[in-house]
């Protein structure tokens, strides 16, 4: 019998490079807060397609993986949702 390799653990959004920090700048600066809820409003279907672009733009224009792979977690409903709620209500 072939030993198949172990799966790789699963990832939550907080072990994501500089997702925690995203939601801490959006926090802190009300502009930021103000354009991630835009998207973050966006329903599901619309606002996986806006984030695919976003995070190809992102990458042509040299930003840094962890800002990608950060807004790229925003595809994600769940997560989307929670992203939402802490940004509403400040960090708190």
């Amino acid at each position: 019998m072939q030993n198949l390799p172990d799966s790789p653990p699963h990832r939550s959004v907080a072990d994501v490079d500089g997702f925690v920090d995203l939601l801490r700048a959006a926090c802190d600066e009300p502009a930021m807060a103000r354009t991630l809820l835009a998207l973050l409003d966006q329903p599901e279907d619309r606002r996986g397609h806006v984030i695919e672009r976003l995070a190809a733009h992102l990458r042509r224009q040299g930003a840094p993986a962890r800002l990608v792979a950060a807004i790229s977690c925003l595809a994600d409903d769940a997560v989307a949702q929670q992203a939402q709620a802490v940004i509403r209500r400040g960090g708190a």
